[in-house]
């Protein structure tokens, strides 16, 4: 069953998350493993959601915005620099919510991924809200960030039943 969005934006409005780490080099010598987050700005609440339960999972998420390196307005230097934190990621992770899918972006984001990490570093968080499922377009190609029915969330891959938990085995 996919994330619910209000459920991440409740976690992210009661606990306000601010990253340990300027990058992944600093964060893997504070032994975190580390994970480019794919996402709409838009979604600002639900990431910082997502920021404190990977945390707590010993798994580092990059987020563009709150990285001071970035530039204030988006240009060119911007594409080449996401271009560079994707890479130096140990993994990439796309928060699939109606604003990410509807992002210039996104799709350009994990289209990039596609080309330079290998398959089981790339994962799809899908999300639901209202009754409707966001992410269905990319969980049959990659595998899947979803709850686990122990508690928790497990990665899937694609077509099986059983996942295994996240972030320390990912």
């Amino acid at each position: 069953m996919p994330l619910d969005l209000g459920t991440l934006r409740s976690a992210g409005s009661r606990s306000r998350y601010y990253s340990t780490a300027s990058n992944s080099q600093n964060a893997r010598t504070l032994g975190y493993r580390t994970a480019f987050l794919c996402h709409s700005h838009k979604d600002r609440i639900a990431v910082e959601g997502l920021l404190k339960f990977f945390k707590d999972q010993g798994l580092h998420l990059y987020v563009d915005w709150m990285d001071s390196e970035m530039p204030e307005h988006t240009n060119g230097n911007t594409a080449r620099m996401i271009k560079s934190r994707i890479v130096e990621a140990d993994l990439f992770l796309f928060l699939a919510t109606p604003n990410a899918l509807a992002s210039r972006w996104c799709p350009w984001e994990i289209g990039y991924a596609d080309g330079v990490k290998s398959y089981d570093s790339i994962f799809v968080i899908p999300t639901k809200e209202h009754g409707k499922t966001y992410g269905n377009e990319y969980v049959d190609i990659y595998r899947y960030i979803d709850e686990s029915q122990q508690g928790g969330l497990a990665a899937w891959y694609p077509g099986r039943t059983s996942g295994g938990v996240v972030a320390r085995s990912l």
